[in-house]
């Protein structure tokens, strides 16, 4: 299938590795010239970007700044994935409501909602003239706010939200907005020792290499595994490619059947 991609330029922020860098590298293979936006750039997103621009995505000014150095990088734009999102893990306090400091709210909106909306902000004039599109990853939490760290799911929920007003404003305009929710993701959140999946671990007591394992049943996942970021790129891609140009204020799920309405 050809996807319409070639030539086409793109930002993917959050680029640095797991879901970001395996769009990059995704839409790299189809000939798009992207810009990598990351707070580290790694040797990986160097090898599979255009160009790379390290930035602190969760201010607004470096979320700014650095859509605007992209675009004068790329002389216009034609694809914004906006990819960044999670918490630092090191910042997650895991508990009830009324055991999160409030710092944790403000930093989790800070990165997953605000500094996308800033990002997406200098970007949409030239992706409206180009009539192009805008991928948002959000995730599953957006829809079941009761699971993961406070804050987080209420801050996928705004994004989501976020997206689909974009999409209704622009979408009569020719540029195609969409979500993507994925569910747990082999990426360094649940793998890497000392991230989020450890810490669950640790909470739940058992080693972390056991909780991995059971993850599927666990989280009720209808194929038996978390998904991987290649599969998400994947997703990802054909909603910023022209195979994708009536599909707009969509969310699309990638969780492995961990949501059982329909």
């Amino acid at each position: 299938m050809d996807l319409g991609l070639n030539g086409k330029t793109a930002i993917v922020t959050g680029a640095g590795r797991g879901i970001g860098l395996a769009v990059t590298q995704a839409l790299a293979d189809e000939g798009v010239r992207v810009v990598g936006i990351t707070r580290t750039i790694t040797p990986e997103l160097e090898k599979a970007a255009a160009a790379t621009i390290s930035a602190d995505l969760s201010t607004i000014e470096g979320a700014t700044a650095a859509v605007e150095e992209a675009l004068a990088e790329l002389g216009g734009l034609d694809t914004l994935v906006n990819n960044v999102g999670g918490g630092d893990p090191d910042k997650l306090v895991l508990g009830g409501f009324l055991d999160i400091p409030a710092e944790q709210w403000r930093n989790l909106f800070d990165l997953n909602l605000f500094g996308v909306v800033a990002a997406t902000r200098a970007a949409l004039p030239s992706v409206l003239e180009r009539r192009g599109a805008i991928v948002t990853v959000s995730s599953i939490n957006s829809r079941i706010p009761a699971v993961g760290p406070v804050g987080y799911s209420e801050a996928k929920a705004a994004l989501t939200s976020f997206s689909k007003r974009l999409s209704e404003e622009f979408g009569p305009l020719g540029v195609r907005v969409n979500t993507v929710s994925p569910g747990p993701v082999g990426t360094d959140i649940w793998r890497a020792p000392g991230n989020l999946g450890a810490k669950l671990a640790a909470a739940n007591g058992v080693a972390h290499e056991q909780f991995l394992d059971a993850m599927g049943p666990q989280f009720g996942i209808a194929s038996g595994r978390i998904s991987e970021p290649e599969e998400v790129a994947a997703l990802v891609t054909f909603l910023a490619s022209e195979q994708a140009r009536n599909i707009i204020g969509a969310d699309f799920v990638i969780d492995g059947g961990i949501l059982k309405a329909a």
